[in-house]
């Protein structure tokens, strides 16, 4: 069977550090910090006081308020940011076959802040259930993948992936894995996430895996640094319109780049530590590369998962030396989570937007606050370090890894 040549046509973000996709790819490569106190509620008791939340965004600026009170924030974000996509795609709903256009959505939590707020409310009543008609529909992980279908009246493959941090790399390689089979011709995938909530700061807290450096919340995400303490939680979403080539062509549509290839195993040995010499991490990279049919020199870029957590990054330098060797010192490696901090589900798909635009611009994206770097980790490696660099990029690889043990590798290509 003839597999189908895939390319990305649409582009949308909302993000901590940029409500757009040129606000975004603007603090990408300024290196611009989303981490401040947190808003959303009073914190003034957690560990964790600060988080990357959007800025300057109202959600009744998108969707009517009535619509927007139906869902969780995370449907909302998947909405907005698939809006954007959609119009920077120019795919007419009008002029496709909508039995062939398809969502594949990503969402590791889906609506925490709609299921603790009901909980909270029922716990306060009298015992009797009272629960908002609509309680269900907000929490479920699957919803945005929902909205977004019946938005555009897309009729094809429609689901979520959830898989943790992961959730959404998991959908753009399923959305690929689709279209090269022939069995879509367009699909919008990405992630969102909204899990900067009481009982998403505590939690992570408890387990030890959020920074507490409230006294300097920006410089807070720091993958690689010796000084890095836990990750930054995030919010937002990334969506991405993937094409089949010749559908994309015969409506004269741009073209970022082409996905070519895309790696999923598991580590199998905790529930939320990396395997410490960087087993999965190190096979997924390597499966992506033979899905790929490229060998390791061809990597220019790797936008890696580097949640500024003491075992994961240490883990995943690791498995890169590992499966790179000797090339690897010619690889730009970087962490936009530095920035944005970790959007949980939805990181994999920003981080393929990240991916996408330094292709397009020639421009390595840096990894931010890294001072000093930790000794365990090679010197001689390229981390981007603070500052974007020019550099030609013609193939990317863009790994994230969830709770649980997924992995997920994307790989990207140049578009000629």
């Amino acid at each position: 069977m003839q597999l189908k040549r895939v390319v990305v046509t649409g582009l949308g973000a909302l993000t901590p550090i940029g409500n757009t996709v040129p606000e975004f790819w603007k603090g990408l490569e300024n290196g611009v910090s989303g981490a401040g106190p947190i808003t959303k509620f009073d914190s003034s008791k957690y560990k964790t006081q600060f988080a990357c939340e959007l800025k300057n965004f109202d959600i009744h600026d998108h969707l009517e308020r009535k619509e927007a009170r139906k869902m969780d924030m995370f449907s909302n974000y998947a909405l907005v940011a698939a809006e954007e996509s959609m119009q920077d795609s120019g795919l007419d709903v009008t002029k496709v076959n909508l039995d062939r256009m398809g969502v594949i959505w990503g969402s590791g939590i889906g609506g925490m802040k709609s299921f603790f707020d009901e909980c909270v409310a029922f716990a306060k009543g009298d015992g009797t259930p009272r629960f908002n008609p609509f309680f269900v529909p907000k929490m479920i992980p699957d919803i945005a993948a929902g909205h977004i279908s019946i938005k555009y009246g897309f009729r094809g493959v429609n689901f979520a992936t959830v898989s943790a941090c992961a959730s959404s790399t998991h959908a753009i390689i399923d959305s690929f894995n689709y279209i090269r089979l022939g069995k879509a011709d367009a699909i919008i995938t990405g992630g969102s996430e909204s899990p900067i909530t009481e009982p998403g700061v505590a939690g992570f807290n408890a387990s030890r895996a959020l920074s507490t450096r409230n006294d300097n919340p920006q410089a807070a995400s720091r993958p690689y640094d010796v000084d890095r303490d836990g990750f930054v939680l995030g919010e937002g979403a990334g969506s991405l319109i993937l094409e089949d080539l010749e559908h994309a062509q015969a409506r004269g549509a741009k073209i970022y780049a082409e996905v070519v290839g895309g790696g999923l195993t598991a580590d199998a040995y905790h529930i939320t530590a990396p395997h410490p010499e960087g087993l999965g991490a190190r096979n997924v990279i390597l499966t992506a590369l033979d899905d790929a049919n490229i060998g390791i020199e061809d990597i220019d870029y790797i936008n890696t998962h580097g949640t500024s957590t003491p075992l994961g990054d240490i883990a995943e330098i690791k498995a890169v030396k590992h499966v790179f060797g000797d090339h690897v010192y010619d690889i730009n490696i970087s962490s936009s989570k530095s920035m944005t901090g970790h959007l949980l589900g939805g990181a994999g798909a920003i981080e393929a937007i990240g991916s996408l635009m330094a292709i397009e611009k020639g421009i390595i994206l840096p990894t931010i606050n890294l001072d000093n770097l930790d000794p365990e980790i090679d010197s001689k490696l390229n981390l981007t370090a603070n500052k974007s660099q020019k550099r030609e990029v013609n193939y990317c690889i863009s790994n994230t890894f969830g709770f649980g043990g997924h992995n997920a590798s994307i790989v990207f290509k140049k578009f000629n």
